[in-house]
This record gives structure tokens, sequence and C-alpha cells, in this order.
């Protein structure tokens, strides 16, 4: 059966629990964000991997990156297969050339992407989920029979994220960024709300790839009929100087403020100040100096590290078809930002 992103799926797909429990115990329990239907499937019903699949190899995986001494990737993939029960070594391979790391890559059963290959990564796939193929960006890859498949998860794990936080991509967006992640997340968000307003900042040298993104979105919306909606494109001093623009979302996609480069911020406080809310998918460290601007002005702010599970969790459901409990996945949430403090420290400006 084709799932969400339109893979087809194994033949074992998997619901993960803690433990049997009654109805009534789940429906006191689970978690507001799912709805009552997911809360009985997911938490009364775990259906075993065959007895041959326990027995399995122990299969290889990875995130690959460069830099990526920053990662959190390894401690929630690991987690997650553990609950799954799936026997697998996953490793972080820092890859400054991708073709030259293709031959390796072929030999893994999976593997995460980062900064910076996740447009890059494209030419070299031999298949492209529909979705990560229009949004210009790849995240996740599958290896079937030799054969790299790319999709994308970035956009859901930010939607889902900000979800949790009572956010959403409607009113006036500000992305900063125009990368993979950029992409991903402005393509979610043009698809998610109707007359969508969006504005992308962007370096000087980098305004050609803003406005094909721009021009990107505006066909899309075109093409759904919306009539409404808003894309533009502006540099980071444009952005600055203009003190009369406000925003109801600022979005940060950029890898600034991120280990090694704690302390720095991609825009300055005043253009922070102007925001209803900013969410940072930067992770490490867990409260950026983006993140400070906000809170000090009253604004909501979130870090990435939730939207790293989630989008991790997702790529799971792609490659074996597995389900999590929401309570397992707001565990790993905790415990991730936990690990990230007790390996790297606090690394706030």
């Amino acid at each position: 059966m084709p799932g969400r992103y339109g893979q087809n799926r194994p033949e074992y797909d998997t619901i993960h629990t803690r433990g049997h429990a009654s109805i009534s115990y789940i429906v006191l329990t689970a978690p507001r964000f799912v709805n009552l239907t997911e809360k009985i499937f997911c938490l009364s019903i775990k259906k075993f991997p065959r007895k041959e699949e326990k027995s399995m190899d122990v299969q290889k995986a990875a995130v690959i990156g460069h830099p990526i001494g920053h990662t959190m990737s390894p401690f929630i993939h690991k987690r997650l297969f553990a609950l799954s029960g799936i026997p697998l070594e996953y490793q972080v391979l820092d890859v400054p050339d991708l073709a030259e790391a293709l031959p390796r890559l072929r030999g893994l059963h999976c593997f995460n992407i980062t900064i910076p290959h996740k447009s890059a990564i494209l030419p070299f796939l031999d298949e492209v989920d529909p979705a990560a193929k229009a949004f210009g960006s790849v995240n996740t890859v599958q290896v079937r029979d030799g054969k790299l498949i790319g999709y994308t998860t970035d956009g859901a794990g930010c939607r889902k994220a900000l979800e949790n936080h009572g956010l959403s991509f409607s009113g006036s967006l500000l992305l900063l960024g125009n990368g993979g992640a950029a992409r991903a997340i402005a393509f979610e968000a043009a698809q998610s709300v109707q007359d969508f307003a969006i504005t992308i900042a962007h370096r000087p040298a980098a305004r050609e790839k803003a406005d094909a993104l721009a021009r990107e979105l505006a066909a899309f919306a075109r093409r759904r009929g919306d009539k409404g909606f808003l894309v533009r494109t502006e540099t980071y001093e444009e952005l600055r100087l203009d003190a009369s623009q406000s925003f109801d979302l600022l979005i940060n996609c950029t890898s600034v403020g991120m280990v090694p480069r704690a302390g720095e911020s991609p825009v300055p406080e005043g253009v922070a100040a102007r925001c209803r809310a900013v969410f940072d998918a930067v992770y490490n460290p867990g409260r950026t100096q983006l993140l400070r601007f906000a809170e000090k002005a009253g604004a909501k702010a979130v870090g990435g590290m939730e939207m790293l599970v989630y989008q991790a969790v997702q790529a799971h459901e792609i490659w074996y078809g597995t389900r999590f409990c929401p309570e397992d996945i707001e565990a790993l949430c905790r415990d991730a930002a936990a690990e990230m403090e007790k390996t790297f420290g606090r690394n706030e400006a």
C-alpha cells in the first residue's frame, strides 16, 4: 500500500508501544495533538515483525554532511531503531564530495542528508519521490537493490514542530535562506496555506537562487488556483533597513548560529523583534542567539530539535513503514535535548 510519500511500504508495517493498555487509559493519557483514532490505533495494537525479520543481519545506515561534527542524528535514529527492534549500525560520514562517496553510499541500507547536500544530492539519485522533486530537496534516502531513492521529510517535520507549539504557516512568513531545508519548508508552507505570504531573505550573492525559489512558489500557487498569494525576495540588508515590515513567523533555515558559530545570528535583534514568533531550524545549540533575541522581544521562540526528531520519525516510516507512539516521540525530544547539552555543553552566547 503506498505510504504518505508514495513509496511502496515493506510487508512488515510495525506498530510499537511500551505495553498494552485499556481503551480508557489510552483516552486519558495520550497527548492532545493525536486524535482519538490514532490514540487507540497506536497504543492498543502491537504487531511484531516476523521471526525471520528479528534474526536479520545488522544493516548499515548513516547521516552524511560537511561539516558533520554537530549532528544529533545518531542518537535519535539509534533510539528509533531500538524502539522498532531493527538491528542497524548508524554511522556519521563527513562527505565533502558526493561523487566520491557514491560507491560507499550504495552499500548502505538507508541514509540521511544534512548541510550542504540536500539539493546537491539530486543528480546522483536513481529515483526521487514526486514531493522531493517538486521541492528540490532530499534529506532521506532509501537504498533498494543498489539504487538510491530520495525523499524529503524536512517540511513535514517543521510543520509538526510548529503545531506542537500552537504555531502554523498561516499569516506572513519570513524565511531565512534558500537551500535544501528552506525549499522543503517553503513548499510545505505553500501547500498547507491558501493564499500564502512568504518573504525569502538572502545574501546578495544568492539573489538568483532566491528569485528562482520565489518563481517556483508562485507557479505552484497559480497551478492550485490561488489568487491572493504573495511571495517576494529581499536581501538581509533590505530587510534590516525597512523597519515598517513585521511578520507573524520567522523561520531560520540557514546554519548561522549553529555550532561552531554559536553566538551569531542570521539577522540583527531589530528584525527578530518585528516577528510574533521565531522558529530556528538550528538545534545545536538548543537556545540560539536568534531565539534569545526573540525571547527578549516577547515573541514565542522555538528551537529545531523537535523538527529533527519528527523528520527522523517520518524517515523511519519511509524506510520500514514503522510508526511510533506519541509518548515515545515526546520522550525522545526531551532526551535528545539533554544528550546534546551533555555532549556539546550549552554553547550559548
